[in-house]
Order: structure tokens, then C-alpha cells, then sequence
């Protein structure tokens, strides 16, 4: 089975939207007009989704910050409470400096909360604390929420950025908003076909894409030594050596591979128990191949930085970041990386149909140390392909890759987003409809992977090659060499960007 990764779940969104052509002015549904601000009962999921759905028509995103009051407190009734509050003197007042005023904004913020909802409390409600969760990095909090007029004094507060009810269900299951949790997953290995690789010494397989980009002329002068890249996504493989005790084998030596988990399995919002490092997904795996699978001497595929280091983070169970425990394991995972002086590099092929905050925080963060941010442009069926590109590749501190089929000109895979914010492409889609061959769930076999998802893993041990080569390079010199040095440059397209990378002319 060829898995078409990242988000193929969006074939079941946006029912409303999508039955609208490009040319079709967006209507507002009679229940949106007939709901009334001021009413005392939450809205419905149905009806936030259509909130939702029309913002995102008519913007291409939807920001919680400008929902109306009502929609915010109706929300959180769907969202066990959990409010995310970013605080701060403004916008970029986002990292914790440990001063005096940011202490005084947040124990304000607290004290509100503690203050309101405690008085509207009674005996019958669990004794759990107001408090959930306080990030030691970021100035972000999450509180449990669930009185309007709680919502209406912390939106009187100039010192909060944003609030957010964290995990809304707008894929809630038993809908046609259904998101399986396990989206972009498989662990069922393939037959990769022998046109699809090429052999190469020690005994490995190297992908039919590569030559395309020039992966394996570069390989002549940069095999990624000495660059870590950190792979925030579902992990790795406990039962792949070849991402394990075995990552240096056959012409991969003298590097490292860490593993870490920071998601959550829970619902419960206070939980702090982690499920390990180990990928109970497959999409995590897939990617970690993609991007540095040894070029090893066992006939398996190899990744494109085969000698660079690896840091591998489990911050999601797939890769739909539609709760609160995922996005809260993505933006740890993030901050973490972008604290590590060694981690020059992070690839990200995850995302959602609109932004949230908090992951927003932590990708500013990682990005303000100096990180080379790569993200999915996204990956869905084809009548969904008008949301453009989804965040956080939409976010201009990001590195948003997309892929393109094989062949003359440039035509998005079948299931691939395209957008004014794509940076770069690469090949991943064959005429067959075969993608790009990895390593499998398990020891010994091989699987395709495809969507935008392995273009982004692609890219990011590109841009390892071009690091490596370069080791005293700052982010800028590095993404600036990628650009310079990609098929369409000088002429950037409104959606393909600087075009296919070329890895050869990247490390010269």
C-alpha cells in the first residue's frame, strides 16, 4: 500500500466550503446568521465549524483571537476548559526573561482565573487545580475555563496575546469531520519495485528521486557529518536498527542518533505521563528514513544525509495536531530542540488548517536561536488542495516544501498544496503513482512514502549536505545557498516557490 502521508484527513473536511468553486462568492449558512451573541447556550460544534469554515474561505485562516466572545466560551465547553493564554507587553513579549513584569502579567492572569472560577464553583466539580500547565520558556499558560464572564475579563487585559481553547474537537468523531487518530499512519511494509532505486555501494538502495535533485552528485563532497537534525514528529521505529543500534552501518559512521517522547496518550488534561520515544504511528519512521537513513550494507534504502546526526522527538500520535496534548508535545518538542546548541536543523511534517498559537511561540523561539525550520506545505485530496498551504509552513519563519510529479514543468502531486508561502519542491511522485521508497516499520523491509511530508524530510537533508559542507554558515547563509541555487531562481512562482533544489550546485 503506497501511503500518501500528512493529512489525508482533510478529505473529510470543510464540507460546507468545499462545495463552493473558486469563482462562488462565500455565502454565511442561515444558522450562523441567526445565532444571536448575547444568547445564554453554548454554540454546537456544528455551528463553530461553520464559524470556522467561512473564515477560512474567505481568509485562508481563522484566528481564535478574532472570534466573537460567544464562540470562544462556547468552544471551551467543548474543549474540556483548557484555555491557552499567551501573555505578554506584545506580540513578540513571548519568551519567558524571568523579569519582574512578566511575573506581575501572569500572576494577574492566574488570580483572575483562580478568582472567577472559583466563585462559580460548587460542591459537585472535581478538586482539580485551575492552574493545568505553565511553560518554563514561553509565556504560555492553560487554565481551566469555563465561565463567559471569565472570557470577557481576560479579553479586557492588554497584557495577553491570545487565548485559545486548547484541542477544540473540530475533527469530532461520529461527524463528517471524523479524524481517525490514526491519520498518516501504517506500519504495513511494500514491494518497492526495482525501477524504483537505484543500487549502490555498500548494498544499499538509493531512491529514484535523488539523481533528480543530484543528491548522489553531492553525496561527492557532503554526506551531512557533523549536522543534527531534530525530526519533531510521531518517532521512530523501536523494531528498525537501522534508526537504532544500528544507525552507523555500511558508509554511515561516527554519528548519533537520541530518541525523546513529549507526548501525552490522555485526555485528561493534567496528565504529565509520557508514551515513550518509540513511533506507534509509522509516520515518524518514514520520515526519520527519508532524511538520514544510513546508507547501509543490508539492501534497504537509504536517507539523504546519511551521516548526519539525529535527534528524534514523539510529540504526536499522528499527524493531525487536532489535540491538546499533541499541540502542547509539538511545542515542547520545538522549544527543546530550538534550546540545543547542536541541533541546526528541524523537519517538521505535521501541521493543521489553521494556526495555533502555542506551536506558533515555539517555532518563533527555535527560529530566533538560529534554527532552519522545515515544514509540510500539506498534503490532502484534491478539492481540499484550495486551503493552500497549512500551518505552520504557512508561518514566514518556516522553510515550506511541497512536492511535485516527475517530469517537464512543475504539477503538484495528486495530493499535494501549493501556495504563495512554498519555498521550495522535490520530485516524490512518478508517473505509476509510485513515491519515494524508505525504510519499513521493521528490521529488514522497505515501504513508499509520499505527499509533502517527504519532500519536507528531503529538503531538510539537503540543506544538512549544504551545512555540513559549510560548518561555520549561519541559517540565512545556508537557506540563502538552497534559493540561489533551486531551478527557478531568479523567478520565484506564486506557488512552487524557487522551485526543485538542487542539492549538487547547494554544496559547491
Amino acid at each position: 500500500m503506497k501511503k500518501i502521508i500528512f493529512c489525508m484527513l482533510f478529505a473529510t473536511v470543510l464540507v460546507v466550503v468545499s462545495s463552493c468553486t473558486k469563482n462562488e462568492k462565500a455565502t454565511v449558512p442561515d444558522e450562523i446568521k441567526e445565532v444571536s451573541l448575547d444568547q445564554a447556550e453554548p454554540l454546537t460544534i456544528a455551528e463553530i465549524n461553520r464559524i470556522i469554515e467561512s473564515e477560512l474561505d474567505r481568509k485562508g485562516d481563522f484566528d481564535w483571537n478574532n472570534a466573537s466572545e460567544l464562540v470562544l466560551w462556547s468552544a471551551l465547553q467543548h474543549a474540556e476548559g483548557v484555555l491557552t493564554i499567551g501573555y505578554g507587553s506584545n506580540d513578540d513579549d513571548f519568551i519567558v526573561d524571568n523579569s519582574g513584569k512578566q511575573s506581575v502579567f501572569k500572576n494577574a492572569i492566574v488570580e483572575t482565573v483562580r478568582t472567577m472560577e472559583g466563585a462559580a464553583k460548587t460542591a459537585t466539580d472535581k478538586d482539580e487545580d485551575i492552574l493545568i500547565f505553565e511553560d518554563a520558556y514561553l509565556t504560555v499558560l492553560d487554565m481551566k475555563v469555563l465561565q463567559r464572564e471569565t472570557i470577557a475579563e481576560l479579553r479586557s487585559n492588554k497584557n495577553i496575546r491570545y487565548l485559545e481553547p486548547s484541542g477544540y474537537p473540530y475533527f469530532q468523531k461520529g461527524t463528517e469531520k471524523t479524524a481517525l487518530s490514526d491519520s498518516g499512519c501504517g506500519f504495513e511494509a511494500d514491494n518497492v519495485s526495482a525501477t524504483d532505486y537505484t543500487p549502490i555501494s555498500p548494498n544499499a538502495l538509493m531512491p529514484w528521486n535523488f539523481p533528480l535533485h543530484r543528491i548522489d552528485d553531492a553525496w561527492a563532497l557532503s554526506t551531512g557529518s557533523g549536522i543534527t537534525i531534530g525530526i519533531v514528529d510521531t518517532g521512530i521505529s523501536p523494531d528498525q536498527n537501522l534508526l537504532n543500534g544500528s544507525f552507523n552501518n555500511g558508509d554511515s559512521t561516527g554519528r548519533t542518533v537520541e530518541k525523546y517522547g513529549v507526548y501525552v496518550d490522555s485526555f485528561w488534561p493534567w496528565s504529565r505521563k509520557t508514551d515513550g520515544p518509540n513511533d506507534k504511528c509509522g509516520h515518524g519512521t518514514s520520515m526519520t528514513s527519508a532524511a538520514t537513513a544510513p546508507r547501509n550494507n543490508i539492501g534497504l534504502p537509504v536517507g539523504v544525509a546519511y551521516n548526519a546526526n539525529l535527534v528524534s522527538y514523539r510529540a504526536s500520535s499522528d499527524v493531525l495536531l487536532n489535540g491538546y496534548q499533541e499541540q502542547k508535545g509539538v511545542a515542547k518538542a520545538i522549544t527543546d530542540l530550538g534550546r540545543r546548541g547542536d541541533v541546526k536543523i528541524i523537519s517538521m511534517s505535521m501541521g493543521y488548517i489553521y494556526a495555533i498559537n502555542r506551536i506558533k511561540d515555539a517555532i518563533r523561539y527555535a527560529h530566533s536561536r538560529g534554527k532552519l525550520i522545515f515544514c509540510a506545505g500539506g498534503t490532502s485530496t484534491s478539492f481540499t488542495n484550495f486551503l493552500g498551504v497549512v500551518f505552520p509552513a504557512s508561518m514566514s519563519e518556516t522553510v515550506a516544501v511541497t512536492g511535485i510529479e516527475e517530469g517537464s514543468g512543475y504539477e503538484e502531486c495528486d495530493a499535494c498544496h501549493k501556495g504563495s508561502t512554498i519555498d521550495f519542491t522535490m520530485i516524490m511522485e512518478r508517473g505509476n503513482n509510485n513515491h519515494i521508497p524508505v525504510l519499513g516499520y521493521f528490521n529488514g523491509t522497505d515501504d513508499y512514502v509520499g505527499g509533502s511530508s517527504v519532500a519536507t524530510a528531503n529538503a531538510a537533508g539537503i540543506a544538512a549536505l549544504v551545512w555540513s559542507r559549510n560548518p561555520t554558515w549561519t541559517r540565512n547563509q545556508v537557506l540563502n545557498k538552497l534559493t540561489v541555487t533551486a531551478d527557478l531562481y531568479p523567478n520565484r512562482s506564486g506557488s512552487f516557490g524557487w522551485g526543485n533544489l538542487d542539492a549538487f550546485k547547494a554544496v559547491q
